[in-house]
């Protein structure tokens, strides 16, 4: 692919993850309205958030599949079509039952829209650079959890109905973008076809994806408990959009450079650097006594989970990829793995915190997160993955190199 269709690229994929974030967290600011107009629970609360993790959950296998076998083209418009409609029934429907099957659909969109466009984008840039490609993509997704609370809020004032129905508009508009963007490169090595359980058996690969699944617990816990604790504590929805909007924004402007990081240090330094930083901070999740202190707590825990993302999905690409594995069915497994995440946090969380009260969920999260640091740190030699890379990777890396000095691949997007 040329440099200018890469770019284009680029952008299209970085658009259709910033809208597919936008209406996932959208609903983070309308929960306190929605539980007192609705009458839910904690618990069900804590189900219409988990709703989308769930579709993503059911459809992470089948939109990897359909990304090696249809394409990616064929998975995006898959995935728009899905998140068109739902959004529509979001914005349209008054029961419960139904708006949670709207973000279930959502979320199975999401899963096809996700695999299509990083998997697509990942497969045109060489390995030594995909920190810093999924980092540039995740910040546009961020940026899109960033502005999703704003358009909660906007729906708080104007009504989902009108705000929500514009997804249709914004869909069609990105498959026109999907339709002019250049073909695919063809896999110089073609992917081997190794049975599902096979994969997750490996150590690495079961590493990678508990690296993506265990900040995923720790944020559904959190857009499920914290805007309803920061209402408990005198917060409107501005507030608690604002709240999120300063976490989303920090963490889209440090995940690029989290994603060079780890291409030139290795993916595991910001890994034990997010470890760290949220084994303290979930702990002080119950402490504050004011709304402000609350959203201080907030921003620091989202900032270190944020050092995540980018390293692990980047690892299990590498890792995937040196078992034979297609980038399309890689991201099935981060999808997979991040939509169990948010179902355990998001459902189990508010369904714990009804029983026990908030701080147990808290409490576990923080010693999930200090148990992986501390085996990654009594156990280094698990964590020295890219020694592990098999020759077809090697090749992979060097054939990349050749094309980028031949000119045929980009040295930078």
């Amino acid at each position: 692919m040329t440099q200018r269709g890469l770019r284009l690229l680029f952008v299209v994929a970085g658009a259709i993850v910033f809208v597919d974030t936008v209406f996932y967290s959208a609903v983070v600011p309308l929960l306190p309205t929605l539980s007192r107009e609705l009458h839910l629970s904690k618990a069900s609360a804590g189900v219409l958030t988990a709703g989308y993790a769930l579709g993503t959950l059911a459809g992470s296998i089948p939109g990897g599949i359909l990304a090696e076998r249809a394409g990616p083209r064929v998975t995006l418009y898959t995935g728009l079509a899905l998140m068109g409609a739902s959004s529509l029934a979001f914005g349209l429907l008054e029961n419960v039952v139904l708006l949670d099957g709207a973000r279930f659909i959502q979320g199975v969109g999401g899963a096809c829209t996700w695999s299509g466009s990083l998997a697509w984008l990942i497969a045109e840039v060489p390995p030594a650079r995909r920190g810093s490609t999924i980092g540039g993509a995740l910040a546009a997704a961020i940026g899109g959890a960033l502005f999703g609370p704003v358009v909660g809020t906007l729906a708080h004032a104007l009504g989902r109905g009108p705000v929500f129905s514009a997804v249709v508009l914004v869909a069609a508009g990105l498959a026109v973008a999907v339709a002019i963007l250049p073909a695919p490169t063809p896999p110089t090595v073609p992917p081997e076809r190794v049975p599902f359980l096979r994969q997750v058996r490996r150590p690495g690969i079961a590493l990678g994806m508990w690296l993506v699944a265990l900040p995923a617990i720790a944020s559904g816990t959190i857009n499920v408990l914290a805007p309803l604790r920061l209402g408990d504590l005198g917060a409107g929805a501005a507030g608690i959009g604002a709240t999120f909007l300063i976490a989303a924004g920090i963490e889209a402007a440090m995940s690029p450079a989290v994603g060079h990081v780890s291409d030139r240090r290795g993916r595991m330094l910001p890994l034990r650097i997010g470890l760290a930083g949220a084994s303290v901070s979930l702990l002080l999740f119950t402490l504050p006594g004011s709304a402000v202190a609350l959203a201080a707590v907030i921003v620091l825990t989202t900032v270190a989970l944020g050092t995540f993302w980018a390293p692990a999905m980047a690892m299990l690409s590498d890792l995937a990829e040196s078992h034979g594995m297609s980038q399309g069915y890689v991201f099935a497994l981060i999808n997979l793995a991040w939509a169990a995440g948010q179902v355990t946090g998001a459902g189990g969380g508010g369904a714990l915190a009804k029983a026990t009260g908030d701080g147990v969920p808290f409490a576990i999260a923080a010693a999930l997160c200090a148990l992986t640091l501390g085996l990654l740190v009594v156990r280094p030699a698990a964590t020295r993955l890219r020694s592990g890379y098999g020759p077809r990777w090697r090749a992979a890396s060097e054939r990349s190199e050749a094309q980028q000095a031949l000119g045929d691949r980009p040295r930078h997007l």
